[in-house]
């Protein structure tokens, strides 16, 4: 982008895995940073860091780190984005939250600047950037929704280890090894870290991502059944997830049904509309095996889709295979988009 403005950002969490692949992202799409402030807990304060040949000494966040800044990306936990982004937006940044703390605040524009980037402008200083896994669904979904219309959306996802942190990563590593050595497993940290019970994640598949909620779904299935709602502007869509947890380190894949208004859709228009969405990806030549992977889709900020095919009993139901890199833009690439989509829209001042 070249707004010929230059911008003072700040990124919170900057030594975790979501922050890191921020400032990769900052790097690599050239956003005109004047002056960058890496924040963290107190824990990680000192670090160092290198970003664009410079180094930087993190420091610890605090409300009086915010002056000044024009931008705060926010990857440090909710109970800190809670805490810290209201004091940013109160010294005069736009705070981009990629945590669940304002997801649901009908006041926070919950944004996918693929599907309603105008949401953006509506923000009273804090935008919120949906769960991983919901990104990369209604991205996919929009050119969906935008020509067919949509009334139903049942998935279930595939989701790699890193979508729970560095820790995760580690254990996936660690019990890995165990596993081939012939020694005993010992799970630390999933499916969820504060429960009282953990299960292997290495060669395994966990149906839990996040607590259980009353109802029986985890809180990361509400949030894909909420957050799309919101997102695509249409309480009367009826959604259901399921949410696994399989031991692959990054990139989540996702196995979506979706029931289109339309009557007469065919698989070549289905696949038409994907295919001319920006941001989408489409891989689907199955005489060829061509479908998306997660390996394949590791590093890359796309959306990929494969798989498309109408259900054999539902006129109107079509199947869909949606893989994109959960830390790219299911957090840290759509977290750079609304960010510069501020900037390119003149939409930081309110």
């Amino acid at each position: 982008m070249a707004t010929g403005q230059q911008y003072n950002v700040a990124v919170v969490g900057a030594t975790g895995a979501v922050g890191a692949k921020m400032l990769e992202t900052l790097d690599k799409k050239n956003f005109p940073i004047n002056e960058l402030l890496l924040l963290s807990s107190k824990r990680s304060a000192g670090k160092e860091m290198d970003f664009q040949g410079k180094s930087y000494t993190v420091q610890e966040a605090t409300p009086e780190s915010f002056e000044g800044v024009d931008i705060a990306l926010f990857s440090a936990g909710g109970s800190v984005s809670k805490k810290l982004a209201p004091e940013a937006v109160k010294r005069g940044a736009v705070a981009v939250d990629n945590t669940s703390a304002f997801r649901m605040d009908p006041e926070v524009p919950l944004v996918v600047p693929e599907v309603n980037e105008e949401d953006i402008q509506k923000h009273n200083g804090i935008i919120a950037n949906p769960n991983c896994s919901t990104i990369q669904m209604v991205a996919a979904l929009k050119p969906v929704q935008d020509q067919f219309g949509m009334s139903r959306v049942i998935v279930s996802t595939y989701q790699a280890v890193s979508g729970a942190g560095n820790e995760a990563v580690e254990e996936l590593h660690s019990q890995s090894k165990a596993f081939l050595e012939g020694e005993e497993l010992k799970p630390e940290l999933l499916p969820v870290s504060g429960e009282k019970h953990h299960y292997p994640i290495a060669f395994n598949a966990l149906p839990q991502i996040d607590v259980f909620q009353e109802n029986g779904y985890t809180f990361e299935e509400i949030k894909m059944i909420n957050e799309t709602k919101k997102i695509m502007h249409d309480e009367s869509i009826q959604v259901a997830a399921t949410c696994v947890r399989l031991p692959l380190f990054t990139s989540h894949a996702e196995s979506v049904y979706v029931e289109v208004d339309k009557d007469g859709v065919t698989v070549d228009q289905f696949k038409e509309a994907i295919r001319n969405a920006d941001g989408i990806v489409l891989e689907d030549d199955p005489a060829n095996q061509v479908y998306p992977t997660p390996l394949e889709a590791a590093g890359k900020c796309d959306v990929f889709v494969g798989r498309i095919r109408k259900d054999l009993d539902n006129e109107k139901g079509f199947h869909l295979w949606v893989v994109s890199d959960n830390l790219l833009k299911g957090a840290a690439w759509n977290s750079v988009q609304i960010a510069e989509s501020l900037a390119k829209n003149n939409w930081l001042n309110k």
